[in-house]
């Protein structure tokens, strides 16, 4: 995530809203301790998943990806009371340290977490969401693309991270830069959606269910 100018970021780091303080320290905790702290979602994503569930009104939520639970707090801060968010992740550490931070929010009892491969939790939800979140393996991103568009309402919001991948879709080599190129191909050509990428930190892919 080094291709966007340090000044710049910077700026929009500055100029948006703050988080609460209990994100500012985990974020703080993440950077400081956690191998991949890169993979923290951060300020100015997570108040953009903050705001991507207000204004879509949604009260039901999937995350594929949950790290050190930055970004499914930022998204519960702005569910209502009787909405949930349901996190999927592998590392049972990581998810010990998140619930941890989950139960010291107001908004931490929306949250679920649930351990294992995401592909297996996926297929094995029978319901459908307002807006996921997919921020994980990129390696398997067209898989759970595909496995997600199916339990996506109607006018639901997908939102993918690291479309741009430090601008290495540009010339795909690595496994890693051909998945998330393949994916980004196959949404602007998938009938069933409409989409914008944007260039948010590493990229951000926002999909709308058609």
């Amino acid at each position: 995530m080094n291709f966007i100018d340090k000044e710049i970021e910077e700026y929009t780091r500055l100029y948006t809203s703050s988080e609460p303080e209990l994100l500012k320290e985990l974020a703080e905790f993440t950077e400081t301790n956690m191998p991949m702290a890169q993979m923290l979602t951060g300020k100015i994503e997570g108040r953009l998943l903050k705001m991507l569930v207000a204004l879509t009104g949604a009260k039901n939520i999937l995350e594929i990806g949950m790290f050190t639970g930055y970004s499914a707090l930022s998204m519960a801060e702005a569910l209502p009371d009787d909405g949930k968010l349901t996190t999927c992740d592998i590392d049972e550490e990581v998810a010990k340290l998140a619930k941890d931070y989950f139960a010291r929010s107001p908004h931490g009892s929306k949250i679920t977490i649930q351990i294992g491969p995401a592909l297996e939790t996926i297929a094995n939800l029978n319901e459908t969401f307002d807006l996921v979140f997919l921020d994980a393996d990129k390696e398997n991103y067209v898989q759970y693309y595909q496995a997600i568009i199916p339990k996506l309402k109607s006018n639901g919001l997908l939102v993918i991270d690291n479309c741009l991948w430090s601008g290495k879709v540009l010339e795909p080599e690595a496994e890693t830069d051909i998945a998330i190129h393949n994916l980004n191909q196959l949404i602007v050509t998938d009938p069933r959606v409409e989409n914008v990428v944007l260039t948010i930190r590493d990229g951000v892919n926002l999909v709308r269910k058609l």
